[in-house]
């Protein structure tokens, strides 16, 4: 099992940025960050159930699963040293947290930590009677604004992509953070001005993640506005607040 794939070999790059993709995503997500931070390695991580994994069940605890790819983060920033900042988006920002806390446990740090489109963890709650079937899946795909209507009537992309969308919802509705120590690396939040979901104060309670410097930034858009507007002056900056 492969968690964190290169999206654009950069080998000679002064740092690292390993992006988390949101519930349902994919690496493909990040395809084109690569040519787009020069100064990163753009990798990506892959959850089970999709893309070259698509034979794989889907995770069903996110925690654990958070723990298997801090794993492969640290086997990476053991090779080289090279700074390492990860960027998470949604679902992805919660995967991405957990996974730098327990690299903090390990005594990693990361250089910078970006939460994109999400709350702060310890605004999230447990849902266990959430009930996620395929038409309650498709009404928040849309709300989203991260797929089109028109696809989501398509009966081969509901069989093939649905089921690990819906295994994602339902793993990030249990999804339940105990207490934890704040991170040490900076922390910037962003969201999107028209998001639907977060809000700005649900984005700025991040500042409670971290004891390092912290930002939080609004971008035109809605839940998905990186597609049409990527941060990456906000990610390629970030080495200036080190």
């Amino acid at each position: 099992m492969v968690w964190i794939q290169r999206v654009a070999p950069q080998p000679f790059a002064a740092r690292r940025v390993v992006c988390f993709p949101h519930a349902g995503g994919s690496p493909y997500f990040f395809r084109g960050w690569g040519k787009a931070l020069g100064d990163f390695d753009v990798h990506a991580v892959c959850y089970p159930g999709r893309a070259e994994r698509i034979a794989e069940k889907p995770a069903a605890e996110l925690i654990p699963m958070a723990r298997e790819i801090a794993q492969e983060a640290a086997r990476l920033m053991g090779e080289d040293g090279r700074p390492t900042v990860f960027f998470g988006h949604s679902m992805g920002a919660i995967v991405a947290y957990e996974a730098a806390v327990e690299l903090a446990s390990r005594g990693m740090e990361l250089d910078h930590f970006f939460a994109s489109g999400a709350r702060a963890p310890h605004l999230m709650r447990p849902d266990p009677s959430a009930h996620w079937d395929d038409e309650s899946i498709a009404a928040t795909l849309v709300e989203l604004g991260g797929t089109d209507a028109e696809l989501l009537r398509n009966p081969a992309f509901v069989e093939l992509v649905l089921p690990y969308i819906g295994a994602d919802f339902r793993m990030l509705a249990s999804y339940d953070a105990p207490p934890r120590t704040p991170l040490g690396c900076a922390v910037t939040a962003l969201v999107g001005a028209d998001d639907p979901r977060v809000t700005l104060q649900q984005a700025s309670a991040w500042r409670e993640s971290t004891r390092g410097a912290f930002d939080v930034r609004t971008l035109p858009g809605d839940h998905f506005y990186l597609a049409q507007h990527p941060p990456f002056d906000i990610i390629e900056g970030s080495a200036a607040g080190r």
